[in-house]
């Protein structure tokens, strides 16, 4: 075996040869064919990437007998001489500049130019590390650069052109050469070791190409010194790492997993076998943050090996990618970042290990500090906590305060009685179940016994039932004194969930529960239209006309909770301004008929996309394919309702059957209090029929106008305006038994 180093041994011989440099040789190729080569040329890049030996090849097929020729022929003279092994033209002259750089050199060179070649076609001068020439040197070499004679060509070699001065650079063609992409060069070398029939483990040319950063002399100097040093079993990953003072892989796997896991343990325990190990620290933290950065390019792009992002072992890329998964977008952004910084830092630092620990400090630490990235870093680790709770990555939480840990009970219909067993959020649920059953449900059997039936009227005793609700009945109208309430309804505390109100107290439809003021039951009709008459306000019993839903099907005024929460999902803005201004006016099987508040309500449904989201919530939830008819209907919520209909617990009302500002007769009537007389006869004003009045068409005045949002902001001395609801934390706290972490501001 020849003792030449490899990169001598494998010299390119031909334009077809050199690697990773197309963009020079195939023109330098198209002039050598078209024979309009230039007198003076500039090759200029980084080092090892091909200038002196494209400055031969050139050389070679200019004086090659069959040429000027791309593609030398190998067999004359001067293509021997000028061969890889060959003993070098007297007519091709290679001069160092950096020993030869001065202007006497320069003269010397000048006055041996004007000589004719010995051998061969032209006379050739090959002027290497060109920018170490002086400015005096350059300006004797001017004149004839500028106007050489025909035999005679200039090949200019330099790392740094800037340095070359603008005279001569004016007078050349320049061509840049680049480094070698990684994957190009990892290929070659792999071509060489095949040659050499030395194997090399996997994972040991990409740390070679590293080590080379694109050029091929230094990549092909460092795979020399690994296959120098080969054993009988090749070159190994273990032995590559070692002798090119790169970290192993599984200390990078184990400090990377310790930043997944937020295990501190073991990332200084990494620190340490580093030190100990006798690594280089700074070159611990270079090669984490290589790591980092392809963990964060297989975040955004799973296949980012197929399409060569990554230069990395099949096997390599799957612990990548596993581990890829267990870190958030931003914390891993973060931690890369922490990583970039810390390596800057690291530079003269009189404490590697120390700069090395606080880096894994930092990382490991995010609730530390307080910039965004920080915080971004710890809701990824909270929602990576929640979607491996039940595989037991992350503890649970086993504390939910109830009701009682905040010195507080749930108010309801009675008047503050404590919450049952199974309160705080098990009590808030069935609380908001209840107000839309059609019975009462026992106490403490799902549904809290604070909450009032919805048939009850205001002058029903605030006591809570003790037993299970009667089976439905065909209702008894009340006294006409029973419909009056003999005092004003307790108000609920503040921020209580929404329970049957009071005749006259319904609000709008999904509003948010408020306090109800002293005298809230005593309905109050708006002041552009006098109340309806009690005695057009009918008590139906059967299903409205115009609310028709098919034989089997779903019906939409049962249904429109979950309706509301399934387009809630699929787009906020229709979810408020159904929930806030809409309720369902009617259904005949096929079309759904919306009522809204008042025609800008109505207008902003329509032009604003909101019709395709709610059909498509239907088709996709519900499986339906309803038409939506969108009208306006102002009783829906600002109306006040009837004096016997109590409200149907804040999703609308509107007078229509199916739970949606229904009647007290249309569900289920509890058993009328003890201290109630029964009726003997149906009052006066109650002796109307349900089919002589349908609930859809409503008997009412004509609604009083749309009110725009500017005027419906109530000034800060309205008598009747009242803040005192709970809202925002202390309603989570007190109705929901939820634990507030953390509250965050918009502003």
């Amino acid at each position: 075996m020849s003792s030449l180093a490899l990169y001598r041994r494998y010299r390119p011989e031909s334009f077809a040869e050199v690697i990773g440099q197309e963009h020079v040789t195939d023109p330098l190729q198209q002039a050598l064919r078209n024979n309009r080569v230039n007198h003076a040329y500039l090759f200029s890049g980084p080092r090892g990437c091909g200038k002196t030996t494209s400055a031969r090849i050139l050389a070679r097929c200019l004086n090659c007998e069959q040429g000027p020729t791309p593609t030398p022929c190998g067999e004359c003279q001067s293509c021997r001489d000028l061969a890889r092994n060959g003993p070098g033209s007297i007519d091709v002259i290679e001069i160092d500049a950096a020993s030869h750089g001065g202007v006497d050199d320069a003269r010397e060179l000048r006055e041996k130019a004007f000589f004719g070649p010995a051998a061969s076609r032209y006379k050739i001068y090959i002027i290497d590390e060109a920018h170490m020439v002086t400015s005096a040197g350059f300006n004797a070499l001017l004149k004839v650069v500028e106007e050489p004679p025909e035999h005679l060509k200039f090949i200019f070699a330099t790392t740094e052109p800037e340095k070359v001065i603008g005279t001569i650079r004016s007078r050349t063609h320049h061509y840049p050469f680049r480094l070698v992409p990684p994957g190009t060069l990892r290929e070659y070398l792999g071509e060489v070791c095949g040659k050499e029939e030395i194997p090399v483990e996997d994972g040991v040319l990409p740390l070679v190409v590293r080590a080379g950063q694109g050029s091929v002399r230094d990549s092909m100097s460092v795979m020399d010194q690994l296959l120098a040093g080969a054993g009988a079993d090749g070159v190994t990953y273990a032995m590559a790492t070692s002798l090119l003072g790169y970290t192993e892989g599984s200390l990078l796997d184990s400090v990377v997993e310790a930043f997944a896991t937020g295990d501190g343990a073991a990332a200084f325990e990494v620190v340490d076998r580093i030190i100990e190990g006798g690594n280089d620290p700074r070159r611990f933290v270079a090669d984490l943050l290589e790591r980092l950065r392809d963990l964060v390019i297989l975040a955004a792009v799973p296949d980012a090996a197929e399409k060569g992002l990554i230069d990395a072992p099949a096997d390599v890329i799957e612990r990548m990618q596993a581990q890829a998964g267990t870190f958030g977008a931003a914390e891993l952004s973060r931690a890369a970042d922490l990583v970039n910084e810390g390596l800057t830092e690291m530079r003269g630092a009189n404490s590697p290990r120390l700069q090395l620990e606080l880096i894994c400090a930092r990382v490991l630490l995010p609730a530390a500090y307080g910039d965004e990235r920080s915080v971004m870093a710890r809701l990824d680790r909270i929602e990576r906590g929640v979607n491996f709770s039940g595989g037991g990555a992350a503890p649970a939480m086993g504390y939910v305060p109830g009701p009682e840990a905040h010195g507080g009970a749930m108010p309801g219909a009675t008047g503050g009685e404590p919450v049952p067993p199974g309160g705080g959020p098990a009590a808030a649920r069935a609380a908001v179940r209840a107000s839309g059953a059609p019975s009462v449900a026992p106490a403490g059997q799902g549904a809290p016994a604070a909450v009032e039936p919805p048939a009850r009227t205001p002058a029903a005793p605030a006591a809570a039932p003790t037993e299970p609700a009667a089976p439905a009945a065909p209702p008894a109208p009340a006294p006409a004194a029973a419909q009056q309430p003999q005092s004003p309804p307790s108000a609920p505390a503040p921020g209580a969930w929404p329970t049957a109100a009071p005749a006259g107290g319904g609000r709008r439809p999904g509003g948010w529960p408020t306090a109800t003021p002293a005298g809230a039951g005593q309905p109050t009709p708006p002041a552009a239209a006098p109340a309806p008459p009690p005695a057009a306000t009918p008590q139906p019993t059967a299903p409205a006309a115009g609310h028709v839903p098919p034989s089997g099907g779903p019906d939409p005024r049962m249904l429109w909770p979950n309706i509301l929460e399934a387009v809630k999902n699929r787009r906020r803005f229709t979810w408020i301004l159904l929930s806030q201004n809409a309720q369902v006016a009617g259904f005949d099987g096929t079309t759904l008929q919306l009522g809204f508040v008042n025609a800008g309500a109505r207008d902003n449904f329509a032009s604003s996309g909101s019709e395709d989201v709610l059909r498509q919530a239907l088709a996709e939830q519900f499986n339906v394919q309803w038409k939506v008819e969108a009208i306006v209907d102002p009783s829906g919520g600002s109306a006040p309702p009837s004096p016997a209909g109590p409200s149907n617990g804040g999703y609308g009302g509107g007078g229509t059957p199916g739970g949606y500002g229904n009647t007290a007769a249309q569900r289920p009537a509890s058993p009328p209090p003890a201290t109630s007389p029964a009726p003997t006869s149906p009052p006066p004003t109650a002796q109307a029929t349900p089919s002589a009045a349908p609930v859809s068409q409503p008997t009412a005045p004509e609604p009083p106008p749309p009110v725009s949002p500017e005027d419906d902001i109530p000034e800060d001395d309205d008598p009747d305006l009242n803040e005192s609801a709970l809202s925002g934390h202390e309603l989570i706290v007190r109705e929901l038994g939820a634990t507030v972490m953390e509250e965050f501001s918009n502003e």
